[in-house]
Order: C-alpha cells, then sequence, then structure tokens
C-alpha cells in the first residue's frame, strides 16, 4: 500500500512552488519605454534647475511623461509610448547640451515589495523585447592624422641615432616633408627609411633652399592601420560592455569604419553610452622647469580647478595605453585614488625618466575627447552637427620623492570620476577616437507578429497537451498537466534568478522543455499500466511505475543534458539562450515528473484500498 509523503518533504515542496511562483512574478510587469539623463562628467549632481528644463522642455514638445525619478545623480523620466522616446530624447540634449548624456531607457516596473526580495524579471534578448542600439563610427581621418604626427616625432628620435642631419620635418596633410641640406644627406636617409620603414613610399623633391624627401604612407599600409584601429577599438568596445555587466549583447564590426552595439535589457543606458563612447587617456608629463623654452612646453588647466594651471613639457613620458591594470581604491586618508600598473615599456620608460627627475613634479594629465553639438538652418530646416574636440587637464601634480617602477597610483579625482577612469584604463584605451552615428531602443527583431504567432504556437501546443494528457491517462493526465504548468512557472523563476536572457530560440527549448516533461510521465503512467496488465494491485503498479520508470527517464534526460552543456560551449548567442533554457527546463521537468506527480499521487491514493485506478485503458 502506498504511504502518504513525510510531512518535510511536502513541506520542501509546497516551499520550491512558493519561491518559483514569487520569482516568476516579476514577468508579469513590462516595462515603461523612459528617457534617462546623466551629466556627463562623472559626480556631478542633478540640479533643481536641470530638472525644472527637462519638465518643460518635455511639456512644451507635447510629451506625456510620468514617474520622475531622481538616483545618484541620474534623472528618469517615464512616457507614455515608445513612439515618443526619439522626440523626448533629442529636445531634450538640444535643452541641455553636451554637458548632459540623454539616453533611451525601459523602467522597469516591478512591485518595490518583490524587488524588496531580489526578485526581478528576466533579461529578455533583442529579438524578444529589443535594447538600446547604437551604431558607432571610428574617425579614420582624425586617426590617420595622429598617426602621421606621431611618426613625426618618431623619426625625430631615429634620425638623431643614425647621425643623419636634417633641417626640419613638418607634417603635410597625409605625409611628412622632411627637408635636407644636401642630396648626399637625403639620399642616405632615403636608404635608410627602405630599410627601417618600408610602409613609407618615398618621392624626392628640390627646393632653392632645401633637398627634400616626402614620405607617404603607402594604400597597404594605411588599410593595415585602418584594420586595426577598428579591431582594437571593437575589443574595447567589448571590454567596456563585459565591465557593464550585460547579459548577451551584440557587439560586431560592420563595414569599414563602423561598429554596431545592441545592450538587451540595460537599465542605466546613460552611463553605457557614456562608458561606450568616451576616448580618454592620461600622458604623463614633467613639470616644465623655470625659465623653459615655450616652444618645447604647454599649459593646462586642473581639472577641478580651472582657473589654476601648470606648464609642463611637452614630452610625454607614456600614457594610459602602456596600464596592464587599473583598480580604482582609497589612500590612507579616505581620499580616492587609482592604482596603476604598467606594462614592461611603459614601466621601463617611467623608471627611465623619474630617476632623473626626483624633487621635480610630474602631472597626469586627462586627456578626454568630447562632442560638441552645434545647430544650423539649412532651407529652412535645423540642421544638427557634431564635432569632436579634445580637451586636456591636470588630475594632479606631484613632486617625485621617489624613482617610479610600473606600479603606482593617481590622487586628485573624485570617488566617481576614479572608478570611471579606472574602468576605462581597465578595459583599453581606443585606437581611434569614435562618435555615435545612431541611437534607438531596437524593437523584435523578428517583428512583432512573428513574437505574438511564437508565443501563441506555444499556448497552442500547451493546450493541446492539456486535453490530450486528460482524455488519454484521465486523473493521472489531471496531475500530469498541473505538474506541466508549475514545470513553466519553475523554469521562468530559475532563469529570472540567476539572470539569464530569454531569446526566441529560448522559446523553442521552453517548447522542447515541455515536450520532455509530458514525455516523462507518459513513461511513468504507461509503466503503471503496464504493472496493472500484469496483476498486480494499483498500489503495487503505482510503486512500480514510478521506480522502474525513474531509470529510463534519468538516462533519456541525462543525454539531453550533456549535449545542451556542448551547446553551451560550442554555440554563441540564439545557440547559447536555447542551450540555457533547455538545460534549465531538463532539471525543472525531472522535478516535477518524478518528485512533484508523485507527490499528488501519494496525497490521492496514498493509505487507501484502491480496486482500480483512474488512469485510462481497460484497467
Amino acid at each position: 500500500m502506498l504511504n502518504k509523503y513525510p510531512l518535510w518533504k511536502n513541506l520542501l515542496i509546497a516551499l520550491v512552488l512558493v519561491i518559483s511562483a514569487l520569482y516568476a512574478a516579476p514577468n508579469l510587469y513590462p516595462p515603461d519605454p523612459a528617457i534617462q539623463v546623466t551629466p556627463a562628467r562623472a559626480g556631478a549632481e542633478m540640479s533643481e534647475a536641470t530638472l525644472g528644463s527637462i519638465r518643460q522642455t518635455l511639456t512644451d514638445a507635447g510629451l506625456e511623461f510620468f514617474g520622475e525619478e531622481v538616483n545618484d545623480g541620474t534623472a528618469l523620466f517615464r512616457l507614455q509610448r515608445t513612439a515618443d522616446q526619439l522626440p523626448a530624447k533629442a529636445a531634450v540634449q538640444r535643452a541641455l547640451g553636451d554637458e548632459f548624456v540623454v539616453a533611451l531607457n525601459l523602467a522597469p516596473t516591478t512591485p518595490d515589495w518583490l524587488l524588496s526580495l531580489g526578485a526581478g524579471p528576466m533579461t529578455l534578448g533583442l529579438d524578444l523585447s529589443g535594447g538600446v542600439h547604437f551604431l558607432m563610427e571610428v574617425d579614420m581621418d582624425e586617426y590617420m592624422a595622429n598617426k602621421v604626427a606621431n611618426y613625426r616625432q618618431e623619426l625625430r628620435t631615429r634620425l638623431r641615432q643614425e647621425d643623419i642631419r636634417y633641417r626640419r620635418i613638418q607634417v603635410d596633410g597625409d605625409y611628412l616633408r622632411l627637408s635636407f641640406e644636401d642630396a648626399a644627406t637625403r639620399d642616405e636617409a632615403d636608404n635608410f627609411f627602405i630599410r627601417e620603414y618600408p610602409e613609407f613610399a618615398r618621392v624626392s623633391e628640390d627646393s632653392a633652399e632645401f633637398f627634400d624627401l616626402k614620405l607617404r604612407m603607402t594604400e597597404e599600409q594605411v588599410k593595415t592601420y585602418q584594420d586595426y584601429a577598428v579591431k582594437q577599438n571593437l575589443t574595447t568596445i567589448r571590454n567596456r560592455v563585459n565591465e557593464l555587466g550585460v547579459a548577451e549583447p551584440l557587439v560586431q564590426r560592420q563595414g569599414r569604419n563602423r561598429i554596431v552595439v545592441q545592450l538587451p535589457g540595460v537599465q542605466d543606458t546613460a552611463e553605457a553610452k557614456k562608458i561606450l563612447g568616451k576616448a580618454a587617456n592620461l600622458e604623463f608629463r614633467l613639470e616644465a622647469k623655470p625659465g623653459a623654452s615655450r616652444f618645447a612646453t604647454e599649459e593646462y588647466p586642473f581639472r577641478n580647478d580651472e582657473f589654476r594651471t601648470a606648464r609642463l613639457e611637452k614630452i610625454v613620458i607614456t600614457t594610459g595605453d602602456s596600464v596592464t591594470n587599473a583598480r580604482s581604491a582609497f589612500d590612507e586618508n579616505g581620499m580616492p585614488q587609482v592604482n596603476i600598473d604598467l606594462d614592461a615599456k611603459g614601466g621601463a620608460r617611467m623608471t627611465q625618466v623619474t630617476r632623473e627627475a626626483v624633487q621635480r613634479r610630474m602631472a597626469v594629465l586627462f586627456v578626454e575627447r568630447k562632442p560638441k553639438t552645434t545647430y544650423e538652418m539649412v532651407d529652412g530646416e535645423e540642421v544638427t552637427k557634431t564635432v569632436q574636440i579634445t580637451e586636456k587637464s591636470i588630475i594632479s601634480l606631484a613632486t617625485i620623492q621617489t624613482t617610479l617602477g610600473s606600479s603606482f597610483r593617481i590622487t586628485g579625482l573624485q570617488a566617481a570620476e576614479a572608478s570611471e577612469l579606472a574602468l576605462l584604463l581597465r578595459s583599453g584605451a581606443l585606437a581611434a577616437p569614435m562618435y555615435f552615428v545612431e541611437e534607438r531602443t531596437v524593437g523584435p527583431s523578428l517583428g512583432k507578429e512573428n513574437i505574438e504567432m511564437g508565443v501563441q504556437s506555444v499556448l497552442v501546443g500547451l493546450a493541446l497537451v492539456l486535453v490530450a494528457m486528460l482524455v488519454f491517462y484521465r486523473a493521472f493526465g489531471l496531475m500530469a498537466n498541473i505538474a506541466l504548468l508549475v514545470n513553466i512557472v519553475m523554469l521562468v523563476a530559475l532563469m529570472s534568478i540567476v539572470g539569464a536572457t530569454l531569446t526566441l530560440p529560448g522559446i523553442a527549448g521552453i517548447v522542447l522543455t515541455v515536450g520532455m516533461a509530458v514525455d516523462a510521465n507518459v513513461l511513468i503512467f504507461a509503466r503503471i499500466r503496464e504493472e496493472l496488465k500484469n496483476g498486480r494491485s494499483p498500489q503495487q503498479a503505482i510503486h512500480e511505475g514510478y521506480n522502474r520508470a525513474f531509470v529510463t527517464i534519468l538516462d533519456a534526460n541525462l543525454t539531453t543534458l550533456l549535449v545542451a552543456v556542448i551547446l553551451f560551449a560550442a554555440g554563441t548567442g540564439p545557440v547559447k539562450g536555447f542551450a540555457v533554457t533547455l538545460s534549465f527546463g531538463i532539471l525543472t521537468s525531472m522535478f516535477t515528473a518524478i518528485v512533484l506527480t508523485r507527490a499528488m499521487v501519494n496525497l490521492v491514493y496514498g493509505g487507501r484500498r484502491l480496486e482500480s485506478l483512474s488512469i485510462g485503458g481497460r484497467v
């Protein structure tokens, strides 16, 4: 005779069901379209005057908004319609200017009592709920101009090392012009460039005063540099996206000089936009000596005090490109700092310079590339133009007490600035400047109609399965149907808890999970029927049916789970989404098919003498 489940088992099952219901519930609350406004400079505050300006701008534009929120210097305004997001963003950005970053967002609507329990909705992939789309373009013209300018400084050093005397090196457009006093010296330099710089095409020109040599990079070298810039920027953007903790992001190259970034489920889109597009770097320079030539020095303001300036040497000791690791922390006085580790080349250069500069002051120069937006009337229509400007300001200016190596620290920053700078340095500098060409929220990439049809197919299939189970297995079919519905709730809850991303292939994984859950119950019920046909009593048939079907169910599910693990390890994007959903579905279906239905059967039939079972067939 079947015994009823002990109390602790029933309580454990009840606890699992309650937890599943709680953590699946947030998925019933869809997010609101919104815009998010953040100061462009880390650590800046959102004033009441700025908030008032945003409200007035939205009202004047006839855009309905609600649910205004301000948190950690970031303002969020919810909108009534998704179609209002782009007009709202454009209007607010125009009103506030470049000192603020305005981005699109999807604001959560999960009740606070669920959030207090740590519950949140599943992260949906771009093909289901969409996300944020950025199209970024590499500024190749400025990148190549910087390359040519860098060669100018390098060639000066190399020619001095080779004892080849030159009169001047000028940057003239996309090439370098070197002037020599006689043809013999020019020929010597020409031979040197043939050996050491094959990436240049050389043309000799004579003038009344000098013998010139023009160096222009070959088309192959230009293409190589441009490919490197895009690939390096792609790597840096991916690193920055990883630092943001985005699930299932899409970062890929588009064409010759563009990068597409799609971030599903991102909440802090303004911060994402600020971090992704920020071209920030560091330069380490010595303070100019008293009486130094103004042609060899440059004057810069301090970042936190624009009225205070210092004159620095033009020669750069090293840059943020040499940084291998950066961590924000606090010093012994509780002030923010960034701990820096340099690579071998940068560390050697730092040691070489600071060894000869003890008791002199060294500046940390923050180099930031920022957009500047202007508005012009063209043919009666307002046209927005954005140009990139480079700002350099001094973070700190400290006396060198001893020779520095590959590890040291930077002070003089606010906490938010230190954290942001560490992230940018840690993820790598952009090889070339970039700017945003396009930004929008992404709707389902397969179309709303296709998504609805996919969901309908799941519901129709589920309904047919429920009806079939009732027809063929009667009371046992009803218990299997209850377990099937619980299985879906548990699967959604589990994916929400671990932060897995649900994609359209993931829905296919749910459909397959439904089939596998039903298959497990069919195996059990078929086994019970066989035991009844073999003359066993109903109680014995139930007991043997569950026990003997367990091994078959376990083997089938472990095999499928192994395939899902392989798909997750070898696949990318949608394939991983399918594998994750299938893996979780296998675990939940085994629980509901074996544990939950057994508990329900024991609850109904345990401790009773039965003459027959309502399990279909002729028994």
